[in-house]
């Protein structure tokens, strides 16, 4: 059952966490009228972060979360069931109708280490609004399991690494992309890309940097051996176009024209952490 601790706790995503806005991604016309309304909007809060949901693909067209990294807690998620929000039709959400017997793995898209922070009763809701079938897509294993999945899974743990973040304060947005080809199984289109954007301060400086991970879906069982996933840094321009959303020109201005730091506009994936332009 969903459970929110109070009003305040469901306004989400907070776009002023870093002392400049950094809005949520709008929808441009081509998917405008894919986008779920609820109460007359189309944003859903939870505790630490909000989503829009597509009402032809049934998973969230973006995912917006805040980490203050110096308020972090460890909790346990043993005893909490992934369920479906109660606040919008359950057929307007994907459950774990796709995900029996098979190798399908419920992926978290704002990761749940990330949401919980803040007084411990806070972290503990996050905890608990992490496991929405609304914050969930299907991968062969959780794609944010930094253990496994290579670079991807260690975006938010190598920018703490390597910038000196102020305030320790994150942004950070992420999705599928919904391709035309994505292979169908069980009636769902299974996407196979996955976006990340990552908004952060340094030495009062606003920086936002994008992320691509790539993947192939085998038709028939799901989807390929890890090892052939491989995540690019790309621009949000990219991003755009892959997606249909529309960033902030304040994301804009903060990005890196990635093309040019690599010396060119061939596409070359990112074999370790180190490799990423921050």
């Amino acid at each position: 059952m969903f459970q929110k601790l109070n009003d305040v706790d469901s306004q989400g995503y907070n776009a002023d966490f870093l002392g400049t806005e950094i809005a949520t991604p709008v929808p441009s016309e081509r998917i405008r009228d894919d986008v779920l309304v609820w109460k007359g909007g189309t944003t859903l809060p939870y505790t630490h972060f909000s989503l829009a949901m597509s009402t032809s693909r049934r998973f969230a067209h973006w995912v917006a979360w805040n980490i203050d990294g110096g308020d972090l807690k460890k909790l346990s998620r043993a005893n909490l069931k992934f369920v479906k929000d109660r606040r919008i039709p359950a057929a307007a959400q994907v459950g774990n109708e796709l995900y029996a017997r098979n190798p399908l793995d419920r992926g978290h898209l704002a990761r749940r280490s990330d949401l919980i922070w803040g007084p411990l009763e806070e972290a503990q809701q996050a905890n608990i609004d992490s496991f929405s079938f609304t914050n969930i897509v299907p991968q062969v294993d959780d794609f944010n399991q930094s253990g496994q999945q290579g670079v991807w899974g260690r975006l938010e743990d190598a920018l703490y690494e390597d910038v000196e973040v102020d305030g320790l304060r994150v942004c950070v947005m992420a999705a599928p992309v919904f391709r035309d080809d994505d292979t169908v199984y069980r009636g769902v289109a299974l996407p196979r890309e996955f976006w990340k954007v990552l908004a952060y301060s340094r030495n009062n400086e606003l920086a936002a940097r994008a992320f691509l991970l790539a993947q192939d879906l085998d038709p028939v069982h799901a989807v390929t051996a890890l090892d052939e996933f491989r995540t690019y840094q790309v621009e949000l321009a990219e991003l755009e176009e892959r997606t249909g959303l529309v960033f902030s020109p304040v994301m804009h201005a903060a990005g890196v024209p990635v093309a040019a730091l690599v010396g060119g506009t061939e596409r070359t994936p990112l074999s370790t952490a180190a490799d990423i332009r921050w």
